[in-house]
């Protein structure tokens, strides 16, 4: 069995597939390293051979993992790293190192899935746009805060603004204009992010006209789908581009 890791700024998300890389027999989210450990040693008949990862976290949080890893399941654990060039698409920072490896992963998935040119919207604790051409050239993107972000921001510098998790939700039931806090806060921050994917489209337009495939992907991709119908939902792009970067055959 493989265990792949996708690990973020927030939260760790997990699956575990069968050897032939089929089968997804079971994934998770995990908010620490000892939850993801729990949740792993609590599947029946694990056993695991091979690990790979994908990490934004600070160097030694990423090893710590790394070796709780090899000594909860005696695994050796695969790390994806920067590259200028692979898979076809080429890195367009400046300098390469320096881009969010979820974000280069991503675009190595949808130039996969695509085969031609893509816009990569990615929706997470940050809103990332990315832009690859037709020659896999990546033209750059777009960073700017996410929903959680826009969320806490707002609770922690204003005072009044507080509310739960499923007020939240119940918030986004409709966008018609809040007649609450939590609805006006949940409904504004919801159309920042549609108004951030519809000026997406229009720059993409410009460069491929309609010939390019969109791809959403991240927690909060949902709710953006409505202002990107012709978008592909893939909420494991990430993982496409890990098996890419890091191939255990």
């Amino acid at each position: 069995m493989i265990l792949e890791l996708d690990c973020g700024n927030s939260f760790i998300k997990w699956r575990v597939l069968e050897l032939s890389e089929a089968t997804v027999r079971a994934e998770g989210i995990a908010g620490s390293d000892i939850a993801l450990i729990e949740s792993l040693v609590a599947l029946p008949g694990l056993l695991l051979t091979r690990c790979r990862l994908v990490s934004v976290r600070a160097l030694e949080e990423t090893d710590k993992l790394i070796a709780a890893l090899v000594a909860a399941f005696g695994v050796a654990v695969s790390c994806a790293a920067s590259a200028q060039e692979m898979g076809g698409v080429r890195n367009g920072y400046d300098d390469f190192q320096r881009l969010g490896m979820d974000r280069w992963l991503a675009m190595l998935g949808a130039f996969k899935l695509a085969s031609g040119a893509c816009l990569v919207l990615d929706f997470g604790t940050a809103a990332t746009a990315d832009f690859i051409g037709p020659d896999g050239g990546h033209l750059g993107g777009f960073i700017c805060p996410g929903m959680p972000l826009m969320r806490n921001q707002l609770r922690t510098h204003t005072r009044k603004i507080r509310y739960d998790d499923a007020a939240a939700e119940r918030a986004l039931e409709r966008l018609s204009p809040g007649r609450t806090t939590v609805e006006a806060v949940e409904r504004g921050c919801t159309l920042m992010l549609r108004g951030f994917v519809l000026t997406q489209l229009e720059l993409a337009r410009g460069y491929w006209g309609e010939d390019f495939t969109v791809f959403l992907t991240g927690g909060d991709a949902d709710l953006v789908r409505d202002a990107a119908p012709q978008a592909r939902l893939v909420p494991d792009l990430v993982f496409v581009g890990l098996a890419m970067a890091c191939p255990l055959s």
